[in-house]
């Protein structure tokens, strides 16, 4: 899709959770960043969301209102996919969705449950030809999708995910089962998700497929994404990419210096576990209290070149070997004699699944069993 949007991250971040809010509150908000920004942020988001593949070209026109202001705008679908612009470039559109921007703005960037189409109006170009009506129209698959874009935004699988941006976590991996598994419960919140490692090797403008999907299937978070290489020409609406390298603090304490706290850390970059085990201990404090830290492809903990090692399976220095250490953090208070760990007090939960961890962060103090019982 043809972007043809600009919009402020934090604009975009006090609409969206603005929609989890009152009218009242979401319409100041909307006031605030501007009628017609804040409609072509939510339209750019409809059509980054839907999949409009082998659909017919048509134009749709969205009429949106608020209070005594209206906003029009053009959605235009083509072989090549689809843009928004602001008059009809046929001079004709097929179909027209009239709908409240407060409602379609909800809609989009609200949570779970809050969709609703009680303002929409529809209304089909060809509907008095005699010929025409009664008939389906070649633009009703096109509409009936960028409907299901704003009124069933949470019904996407990450598996199907996966497979339409190009993700290698499914097929290659099967990981979406896992993730689901953890991140559903949240993912109607307005979250601030970074992955290390963007895709697309050395091209600048080459990757960003798990970034899209993250994008998707959190319709409410702000994602970034970091890479050695300069891949910024990939960022887009509640999608930055940064150039960092995951090996050095100065780098990560700068990317967190922009991101704010953050809800989600995944480490899908290099792999080496010299790398992976410097990128958890400087991300792992910018991480919320009931965030979640995942690291992927732990299989490289067992192979040399990656810097793990075969054979031995408990040296600290490998990913694996560094993660196992933590489990027994997770029991601290029970340990007699344990040299205490940064993480002791602060990983709640640890989850193990074929080549990748899920680490739970809070508060880790429920206290120990008395010392009688020990057989102290």
């Amino acid at each position: 899709m043809t972007q043809h949007v600009t919009v402020a991250r934090s604009d975009l971040a006090r609409l969206i959770d603005a929609a989890g809010a009152s009218d009242t509150v979401l319409a100041a908000s909307i006031q605030s960043m501007g009628v017609e920004s804040a409609a072509r942020a939510v339209l750019w988001e409809v059509l980054d969301r839907v999949d409009l593949r082998g659909c017919p070209p048509v134009e749709v026109l969205f009429r949106l209102f608020l209070g005594t202001a209206d906003i029009e705008a053009v959605v235009r679908i083509t072989d090549d996919g689809s843009e928004m612009l602001w008059a009809p470039a046929s001079g004709r559109v097929a179909a027209t969705v009239e709908q409240s921007l407060i409602e379609l703005v909800r809609s989009v960037f609200g949570p779970r449950c809050a969709a609703s189409s009680a303002t929409r109006v529809l209304r089909w170009d060809d509907v008095s030809d005699p010929e025409s009506f009664g008939r389906p129209q070649p633009a009703f698959e096109s509409v009936r999708r960028l409907m299901d874009s704003t009124d069933r935004g949470y019904q996407a699988g990450l598996s199907e995910l996966c497979v339409r941006y190009g993700s290698d976590k499914w097929g290659v991996h099967q990981y979406p089962r896992h993730y689901e598994k953890h991140f559903e419960a949240v993912r109607d919140r307005p979250l601030t998700i970074l992955e290390i490692g963007v895709g697309g090797y050395a091209d600048p403008r080459r990757g960003g497929e798990s970034l899209r999907m993250w994008r998707r299937f959190f319709p409410r978070a702000a994602v970034f994404g970091i890479d050695i290489i300069d891949k910024s020409a990939l960022s887009g609406q509640r999608m930055t990419v940064l150039q960092a390298d995951q090996s050095s603090a100065a780098d990560l304490a700068h990317v967190v210096e922009v991101t704010g706290p953050l809800d989600i850390i995944i480490d899908d970059g290099s792999h080496v576990s010299a790398h992976v085990i410097a990128t958890f201990n400087a991300l792992f404090p910018a991480l919320r209290h009931g965030g979640i830290y995942v690291i992927e492809d732990l299989q490289t903990s067992y192979w040399p070149h990656f810097g793990g090692k075969a054979g031995i399976y408990t040296d600290t220095s490998t990913s694996a070997g560094f993660l196992k250490a933590m489990i027994d953090g997770l029991n601290y208070e029970e340990i007699d004699g344990r040299e205490s760990g940064p993480t002791d007090a602060c990983i709640t939960g640890m989850h193990f699944y074929h080549n990748m961890a899920f680490l739970e962060k809070g508060e880790n103090q429920d206290g120990g069993a008395p010392s009688w019982l020990r057989g102290r």
